[in-house]
């Protein structure tokens, strides 16, 4: 447990937030940091083929140990941090033997991670939480799952009497913007699939994700004197009120779970002769994603005929749901879905209300769905690990190898 502990806090103290109005790879220098870091970890664990190319994506090769052809397989996370709250200076505290009581993550600042808002705290009592302090995130997304993967491959090295083939480890710069499979290089990493190290709850095991597309909406206005202004101000902010009011009302994230889609405003800024905003679009059905982006244009086409054209909009599509790709080749699922049982885990298989790098992949040819890494409330202040969670992700992962070495020697 200490070793995991330790590797893991020597990670999330790196300052790894990624930068979406950057046009570099990695979007930010200090992402930098961190991966130099990991190439040196994982050469000093043993893993015999490591390499960083110019854009900070890092594989590594361990290799098989059987005489018979197996299946080369893939864990791969990400190592930025999301850009919506801070990530530097992170401070961990250590809660031992949980006791399901209220967290104190900052007394000064009155913070507190409490299970009565916080249900999925009482899951872990008992056992052993790394928090925030109440200042930054925590960055276990996905600092959590590169942990494990290291610590498994680790595992791996020093008992070689646990047989398995060929695995490959990737760790990508700028997942949390969208853009941590852009150059990954998919037949270089040269496996037949692989597994995300990037769920929440132990346990989750996830094949489906959002479609997801994101849109921006400029209102050009005309500012007259208010005491002149009838029928000549064009007021670009109730304009962009006025679109967002056409949205569904209950179709967003606060009002929607489970494969509910949504539309969700996350910037907006304005005066009268400009405006401005910024929306994500999510869902799971292809169906419903498409009448969702058409609902944009119509609501423009609507507005533009009322003020005079004075509205433009862009929507592009960022990542599609996995499960079209994955569905072909389940088996790999159900090794998953095995090794969860084998030690001790009842798997959660359900939708993820999001998107991994391996919702890209999937579509890239490298089929690879989401396993949990541990961590909960992601982005934030009351982000948390239980550190016996991120054992149990390193077992999965040590038991998927192994399992998947076993099942094809017995072909």
């Amino acid at each position: 447990m200490q070793h995991i502990i330790d590797r893991f806090i020597s990670y999330i103290s790196i300052d790894t937030q990624s930068d979406p109005t950057s046009n570099t790879t990695p979007s930010t220098e200090k992402q930098w940091h961190l991966a130099k870091l990991l190439v040196s970890d994982l050469k000093k664990i043993g893993m015999p083929e490591v390499s960083i190319d110019d854009n900070a994506y890092i594989m590594a090769t361990l290799p098989s140990n059987i005489d018979i052809e197996a299946p080369t397989i893939g864990f791969i996370s990400h190592f930025d941090t999301s850009p919506d709250f801070s990530g530097t200076n992170v401070r961990p505290q250590l809660i031992t033997n949980y006791d399901g009581g209220d967290i104190i993550l900052n007394r000064e600042m009155d913070i507190i991670l409490s299970p009565d808002y916080f249900e999925d705290l009482l899951l872990y009592k008992g056992q052993t939480l790394i928090t925030t302090d109440g200042t930054t995130l925590l960055g276990a997304d996905d600092k959590a799952g590169i942990t494990e993967i290291v610590t498994a491959m680790e595992h791996l090295i020093e008992h070689p009497e646990i047989k398995h083939g060929t695995i490959k480890i990737g760790f990508t710069p700028d997942e949390e913007i969208g853009r941590g499979a852009h150059k990954f290089d998919v037949s270089k990493f040269a496996a037949d699939w692989a597994y995300t190290m990037d769920g929440s709850q132990v346990g989750e095991l996830e094949f489906e994700n959002f479609n997801a597309a994101g849109a921006k909406v400029v209102i050009k206005g005309k500012s007259v004197h208010p005491g002149y202004a009838k029928d000549k101000m064009v007021n670009a902010i109730t304009i962009a009120n006025e679109f967002m009011e056409l949205l569904p009302p209950n179709e967003t994230p606060q009002r929607t779970s489970g494969r509910e889609g949504f539309f969700h405003v996350h910037h907006m800024k304005g005066e009268i002769e400009h405006a401005e905003f910024e929306l994500i679009v999510r869902d799971h059905d292809k169906g419903h994603f498409e009448k969702r982006k058409q609902l944009l244009h119509d609501i423009t086409k609507e507005l533009n005929s009322k003020y005079g054209g004075c509205i433009q909009l862009e929507v592009k599509d960022q990542y599609y749901n996995m499960r079209e790709k994955v569905e072909p080749v389940m088996h790999i699922v159900d090794i998953a879905r095995e090794a969860m049982e084998a030690v001790g885990i009842t798997p959660i298989i359900k939708p993820i209300r999001g998107g991994t790098d391996g919702s890209q992949l999937s579509f890239m040819g490298l089929p690879c769905p989401n396993i949990f890494a541990g961590g909960h409330n992601f982005h934030g202040k009351y982000e948390y690990v239980p550190v016996e969670s991120m054992q149990k992700a390193v077992e999965v992962i040590v038991k998927i190898c192994e399992l998947t070495a076993s099942k094809n020697q017995n072909v």
